[in-house]
């Protein structure tokens, strides 16, 4: 394998531990459905960079063995690798499988906590769109649509009595926005992501916190008040506790850092940054997308010259 796609390959593996902070301050600067997309969007991104990389050192070792194999040894010194071309595919294959594993098993817990879910839930009658569950424990959550059934808001007869009739109207707002706004796909995507490369795990908290303050701004907005909203957020979370699932799985009204929700549900709406915060955002985001092109263009360029090396001399 060649020094230059050697090079680029390593950069594509270490750049996300440089790209997740600044992805996660990009965030803080936005409002919150800009942030969750740009969060989601660089996981995705920095998910598939990770992939390419490790494939790329498959395909290296892959065509130093075919040149070994046609002329017996590299014949020429320039396709002699600074470092062995075999030993790190094999580290490639493996990583490849490790994450392939890992995306696997993400997929089937989050698959059966939807299933154990909707079981639970078919056990209630429903109007439609909203189920009541009988007990003392006070929760709720959008419950998104699975086997060809529609979403649904479920919600525990305790958390209904901790609430008065302005906190069910929040309650009920928010939830219809993590449903209309699919957040369960985003939040999913997130943690499969996260399965390719350790530091991208950094983006599924704030991307589960962005999704809940989306959530919290669309409720405020149907209420029409703002600190209502946020008295809301806090009751239940106090009434709830911590409810023992994944977050932003099954997106609630009780999740994530409440007290920085109701900070900024008091505080004025969020509106996109202007003038020299706008242009420094901008140019933060461009220089972490020109990067990424650049690496994983790179990376093919020079992988692509090594074929056309490889080819010239298997060729007879």
């Amino acid at each position: 394998m060649s020094v230059l796609v050697a090079a680029l390959v390593l950069l594509a593996l270490l750049w996300p531990w440089a790209a997740v902070p600044a992805a996660r301050r990009l965030a803080g600067l936005l409002p919150p459905r800009a942030a969750a997309l740009t969060l989601v969007g660089s996981a995705v991104a920095l998910a598939a960079g990770t992939v390419w990389a490790w494939g790329g050192l498959v395909a290296g070792g892959l065509l130093q063995l075919r040149l070994r194999a046609s002329t017996g040894g590299p014949s020429r010194p320039s396709l002699d690798p600074a470092a062995p071309a075999v030993p790190a595919a094999v580290a490639g294959a493996v990583a490849l499988v490790v994450v392939a594993g890992l995306t696997a098993r993400l997929w089937r817990r989050q698959r059966r906590l939807l299933d154990r879910t909707w079981r639970t839930v078919e056990a209630h009658p429903d109007s439609g769109e909203l189920v009541v569950i009988p007990g003392e424990s006070a929760d709720a959550f959008a419950l998104p649509g699975h086997g060809g059934r529609s979403g649904r808001i479920v919600v525990t007869s305790a958390m209904l009595r901790s609430l008065d009739i302005d906190g069910r109207d929040v309650l009920l707002a928010h939830e219809r926005a993590h449903l209309a706004g699919r957040h369960h796909l985003l939040a999913r995507l997130v943690q499969l992501a996260s399965a390719a490369h350790p530091a991208v795990r950094g983006l599924a908290s704030a991307t589960s916190f962005q999704l809940e303050r989306w959530a919290d701004e669309a409720a405020a907005t149907a209420v029409g008040s703002r600190r209502l909203a946020a008295a809301a957020v806090a009751r239940a979370a106090l009434a709830s506790g911590s409810p023992d699932r994944r977050p932003g799985l099954l997106p609630a009204i009780d999740t994530g850092p409440v007290p920085r929700r109701v900070s900024a549900l008091l505080d004025p709406p969020p509106a996109p940054p202007h003038g020299r915060l706008l242009r420094t955002t901008a140019l933060a985001l461009l220089a972490v997308v020109a990067l990424s092109l650049t690496l994983s263009i790179g990376s093919a360029y020079g992988l692509h010259e090594y074929v056309e090396q490889v080819q010239t001399i298997v060729q007879p």
